[in-house]
């Protein structure tokens, strides 16, 4: 087990290189098993939850080495089994992706339940309820969901009641091996769908519509290998901003991209941030006091629940009051009691949190409960005064690669611990 300390005060300056996107390069890794022909992936992050699908992938019988660089991943090989075990998807809910292509592929899928999460249940029923639409059977036993498809799945037209990410990746990779015409009706729309569907189509498959919320999917018989490089990673790259804004510094974000998250910019500017595009990337820095505003979370153009945390911490220390809204996930608050032991002031009322900014944090010890709000008591750290231990940091390795490292090098005082077994 290992934690963080670090000394707060002291202001980021230098340039940090976005990794790959978490959330997309998992469900590329996934798309693999819709052909046994190489995928190759670029720009792939190394980090828990990569190497926690390395595994999943070469349980289900495909061979998985490095590439040219330590960023790079070939897939390739046939499906040799059709269970994903619950020792694996239990450490990671994106596990629940491979039954659509594992499905579209072998006619037959056993994977199991993902059970509750620490931010929400975050339920698969969409998911199911959708490939029963394209012909799927399905049965929910033993904690685990085994659906069958005897003679191949058909297109179909799904209507989802909400824009479900994990619902519209895999009822999309699912739908690229059906027979005939798939439609997809209030599809998700984040950057990481459009990726998906640029590497599915790279391999073969007939998808339009991405960036509409409304998806056509042409079956086609076989999808080939291909060579893809995963996009940056968009939250990375506003977590990044809020750690230049809230110590008053200046980082350049090498391959950040305003497109990806305008509406996390946009929040930053009217908090009195400065933000502009660079050749290299986005450059965010903060010369003045910041003042507090109102967020909601939304789906994808709407700010994303994934920075909720993060702008706590930059409200916790902003001039008067704001209030976050989160329409997403239930019980994502739960930085919030840490937060306060570093002496912010923050209120819980039902989906809403009220921050009044105070003059300074202090550094205390504090625990992280999730990945996203791991990184939300770093920020309080490195402004605090005195100094901060942050355990459980096993929940920030699930998403963000070499933290430790970046940050010092822009001049944080921050470090890892390995604790002796």
């Amino acid at each position: 087990m290992s934690y963080f300390t670090i000394e707060g005060r002291r202001p980021l300056k230098g340039e940090i290189t976005i990794s790959g996107a978490k959330n997309s390069g998992l469900k590329l890794m996934v798309a693999s098993l819709l052909s046994k022909e190489p995928l190759i992936l670029h720009n792939v992050p190394n980090i828990a939850d990569i190497h926690t699908m390395c595994n999943l992938l070469t349980t289900l019988g495909k061979t998985v080495t490095k590439g040219a660089d330590t960023h790079s991943l070939i897939i390739e090989g046939p499906v040799t089994s059709i269970e994903a075990p619950y020792d694996i998807v239990s450490q990671m809910r994106a596990s629940i992706l491979v039954l659509g292509p594992l499905l579209a592929r072998s006619g037959e899928a056993k994977v199991s339940l993902p059970g509750g999460c620490a931010i929400g249940t975050r339920p698969v029923d969409l998911h199911l309820k959708g490939l029963e639409i394209l012909g799927a059977e399905i049965e929910l036993e033993n904690g685990y969901i085994n659906a069958k498809a005897p003679r191949g799945l058909a297109g179909g037209r799904i209507t989802l009641p909400f824009a479900s990410v994990g619902a519209t990746e895999n009822l999309l990779m699912a739908a690229c091996l059906a027979r005939g015409t798939t439609e997809i009706i209030n599809a998700a729309r984040e950057p990481e769908i459009a990726d998906l569907v640029q590497c599915l189509n790279a391999m073969g498959a007939r998808i339009t519509g991405e960036h509409t919320g409304n998806l056509t999917i042409e079956g086609v018989e076989s999808l080939h290998g291909a060579e893809y490089s995963v996009m940056p990673d968009r939250i990375e790259c506003g977590t990044y901003a809020c750690a230049a804004a809230i110590t008053g510094g200046d980082l350049l974000l090498k391959g950040g991209r305003l497109l990806d998250q305008e509406a996390v910019m946009i929040a930053l500017q009217k908090m009195g941030a400065n933000v502009s595009e660079d050749e290299q990337g986005l450059r965010v820095s903060a010369s003045q006091n910041l003042v507090g505003i109102d967020l909601m979370t939304e789906p994808y153009p709407g700010f994303p629940t994934d920075m909720q945390a993060q702008f706590m911490a930059l409200f916790a220390v902003a001039e008067g009051a704001s209030m976050i809204t989160e329409t997403i996930f239930e019980n994502r608050f739960m930085h919030v009691p840490e937060l306060n032991r570093m002496g912010a002031n923050i209120n819980i009322q039902g989906r809403s949190a009220i921050i009044r900014g105070v003059p300074r944090l202090s550094g205390a010890p504090v625990m992280a409960t999730d990945l996203r709000a791991s990184f939300s008591l770093i920020l309080a750290g490195l402004v605090a005064e005195g100094t901060t231990i942050l355990n459980r940091v096993y929940h920030l390795d699930r998403g963000y690669e070499g933290v430790e490292r970046k940050l010092a090098n822009c001049g944080a005082s921050i470090k890892r611990i390995e604790e002796a077994a």
